[in-house]
């Protein structure tokens, strides 16, 4: 995301690659082993049997001087590789698309598209590993063993991952998982500033057969376009 674009926009794409990993990683009941490191390997081995998915989301974010909350909801829908689009619903619309080359950022109410590159393999960071399909929580991040926050749900476990190589909008990421079954309940990003970004899911579904359609944006008319390199 280029810096012009506003920060929940970036910091939703900062998510996005963590997101894609273990949001896909709750396919079938598995006891999961109590070592951190073995827990998101096996995370790791459930995305990679995953073709595409999608859930409903909430997302809440606390920050600023205030400690103003803000909570918003919408839908995701995933598909390798490197498609995803998410869609806030309430209470301002916004979307969310890649369509495997390029990302796209679009608020109605500002009128404005971003659009960057998805990075090569080679160059991948952080925030693009998982929606290409070719991340792995253990290269990408150092992980260890978290206390469940205080929203989780009985059964919950939840695992911190730093990130190797420094993210501009978070410095540390919670997931938090059912013990039982590995299914994703919530992904908490704290950033240096003491700002809180929380997804919740529901309604997770896998391999549903998402259709590619699903991740064509079109640029809106009259909408202006800012990009990090020329139009094509």
């Amino acid at each position: 995301m280029t810096a012009l674009a506003p920060h929940g926009s970036r910091l939703v794409r900062a998510l996005a690659g963590a997101l894609v990993a273990v949001l896909a990683s709750g396919v079938a009941a598995q006891q999961p082993a109590s070592d951190p490191q073995e827990l998101a390997r096996t995370l790791q081995r459930k995305y990679d049997g995953v073709r595409d998915f999608s859930a409903e989301f909430v997302h809440t974010y606390q920050g600023g001087v205030l400690r103003k909350t803000v909570k918003e909801s919408g839908k995701l829908v995933v598909k390798k590789p490197g498609r995803m689009r998410w869609t806030y619903e309430k209470p301002e619309q916004k979307t969310f698309v890649s369509d495997g080359r390029k990302l796209y950022s679009y608020i109605p109410a500002d009128r404005q598209v971003y659009v960057t590159s998805v990075p090569p393999d080679d160059q991948a960071s952080t925030p693009a590993l998982f929606l290409a399909g070719k991340g792995s929580l253990v290269r990408d991040f150092n992980v260890s063993a978290a206390a469940p926050p205080p929203e989780a749900r009985p059964g919950d476990v939840a695992l911190k991952l730093i990130p190797r190589t420094r993210e501009r909008d978070y410095d540390s990421l919670v997931l938090v998982v059912n013990e039982s079954s590995l299914q994703l309940q919530s992904l908490i990003a704290e950033d240096r500033q003491g700002g809180r970004s929380a997804f919740t899911f529901s309604n997770l579904r896998e391999n549903v057969g998402v259709p590619d359609r699903e991740f064509v944006f079109q640029i809106p008319r009259g909408a202006d376009v800012i990009t990090d390199t020329p139009r094509e």
